[in-house]
């Protein structure tokens, strides 16, 4: 069962503004992944669902997470399907999230008051998944459609919280357009976790990445 439900969960990523996203097969690596997070500062991860077994992976860092990150909600991420969201859930995931909007995935999810964040690409879309109870959306990818999608969609629709994930990077400059735009949060992959700082296992890089990356959203949303 979830450790928080989908209200303290959206109240996590509010106060901090930024979701870590990340798939490694090694359970190690992974548990030490959330914890370099966790001690920059961050309460929300992001699982990626992206490799075989993934879910034994994931299963471990939420067993980890419990002792070692106890404000940590964790979630999973790339979840197309119901059963597979179904899973996840059952493995204690907090939050759901996915590259599409899945009206099957909101209903597992709202049985279980979990949080469903779909992914949009447009307005109609974002508004179909409020419909569907989804409190939380994801414009992604990010980039492709930029932060006036955000701006757009918030001026119709102000009650609308989006994530925008894919395109964002921990520099002020980025991070700043986006939030200045009306992100309610952004998800972060790879341009948090550098290939070459995970391989040589530079945990405390990690860490100061998300520190100075919640600083500069912290100085955007002012």
């Amino acid at each position: 069962m979830a450790k928080y439900d989908k209200i303290q969960v959206l109240q996590k990523m509010q106060q901090t503004g930024m979701v870590p996203v990340f798939y490694n097969g090694d359970v190690e690596v992974a548990k030490q992944v959330v914890k370099a997070c966790y001690e920059g500062g961050v309460r929300a991860f992001e699982f990626a669902n992206r490799g075989d077994f993934a879910h034994e992976v994931f299963a471990e860092c939420v067993k980890f997470a419990a002792k070692e990150c106890p404000e940590m909600a964790m979630g999973i991420g790339s979840v197309v399907d119901a059963p597979t969201a179904a899973l996840y859930i059952q493995l204690g995931a907090c939050f759901v999230v996915g590259p599409l909007l899945n009206p099957d995935i909101a209903k597992v999810c709202n049985r279980r008051m979990v949080l469903y964040c779909p992914g949009c690409g447009t307005i109609s879309e974002i508004g179909l998944a409020q419909e569907l109870g989804c409190d939380l959306t994801k414009v992604f990818p990010g980039d492709v459609y930029g932060p006036a999608l955000v701006k757009g969609a918030l001026a119709p629709c102000p009650w609308s919280k989006i994530m925008v994930t894919g395109g964002v990077s921990p520099d002020e400059e980025n991070l700043t357009k986006w939030f200045k735009a009306g992100a309610f949060c952004v998800g972060m992959g790879s341009n948090l976790f550098p290939k070459d700082k995970v391989k040589a296992k530079d945990w405390q890089s990690i860490t100061d990445l998300c520190r100075r990356s919640l600083e500069y959203i912290a100085k955007a949303k002012g």
